[in-house]
């Protein structure tokens, strides 16, 4: 087995950034990883005493698969987000200044439109510790592209493995294997990773990546064929260190 893609989330919602390398901190989170939200309407949602907020208080693809269509880019030095659509910038702005704030929730309430807004659309951004993740075990999440080949076979049709959102994108092991994984640990690199849960999927994997269709029922496909909504898993970062693609994945 072994690490076959790297990816990063800057944005709950927004496209993926692909890395080489990432170094993975003991009992933190995947660098730069759903570090920003997008409120979709007042959520409660306080930085002085963070706790997780379900995704639904969020703009996200299972409610906003439009989304899908837009190419971000988060730049961590300057603290810039440029949001592209049809391979042209759309917007930019600096996340640490209010202008360049108000400029991406301007852009994207008309974007995303007055039908799915429950209210103003606001940029948070997590405080130190915290992460805007789907799940409270949602340190690092981890896919077994095998086990997306048999859902792609089940499907009749291409699934991107990118639907899944994942962190690491693991190739070499046996479809479905990560369902014993649970309760044990992995050797990445640099890095250790004890394995908490198998991750459920929602009707964000139904929209196709890059164009925001909505083309498919993964959700369906899954219970339908193989009795569960599962694919891939969360883990816990119990050893930090620097993993990169390539590196040779060891079940411990």
């Amino acid at each position: 087995m072994r690490l076959a893609k790297l990816y990063r989330y800057p944005v709950k919602g927004l496209s993926p950034e692909p890395l080489v390398v990432a170094d993975l901190p003991a009992d933190g989170y995947f660098p730069c990883d759903r570090l920003f939200a997008l409120e979709n309407g007042p959520s409660g949602f306080d930085p002085a005493a963070p706790e997780h907020q379900p995704k639904i208080k969020f703009l996200m693809l299972m409610k906003n698969g439009a989304l899908a269509g837009l190419a971000t880019r988060y730049d961590e030095d300057s603290g810039t987000l440029a949001i592209s659509k049809d391979g042209r910038e759309a917007v930019r702005g600096d996340l640490r200044a209010p202008e360049g704030r108000t400029a991406i929730e301007a852009f994207l309430s008309n974007y995303i439109g007055e039908a799915e807004l429950r209210g103003p659309v606001k940029l948070l951004e997590a405080p130190m510790g915290f992460r805007f993740t789907d799940s409270k075990s949602g340190f690092v999440s981890l896919i077994n592209l095998q086990s997306v080949a048999e859902i792609e076979k089940a499907q009749g049709a291409r699934v991107d493995p990118l639907r899944f959102r994942g962190n690491l994108y693991i190739e070499g092991a046996e479809a479905w294997a990560e369902s014993a994984w649970p309760g044990r640990k992995l050797q990445i690199g640099a890095a250790t990773l004890s394995v908490l849960k198998m991750t459920d999927r929602c009707a964000a994997t139904g929209v196709e990546p890059g164009t925001g269709r909505r083309d498919m029922d993964v959700v369906q496909t899954l219970r339908t064929n193989f009795d569960h909504i599962d694919c891939g898993v969360y883990a816990r970062v119990e050893k930090g260190g620097r993993v990169a693609v390539g590196d040779a994945l060891t079940l411990l």
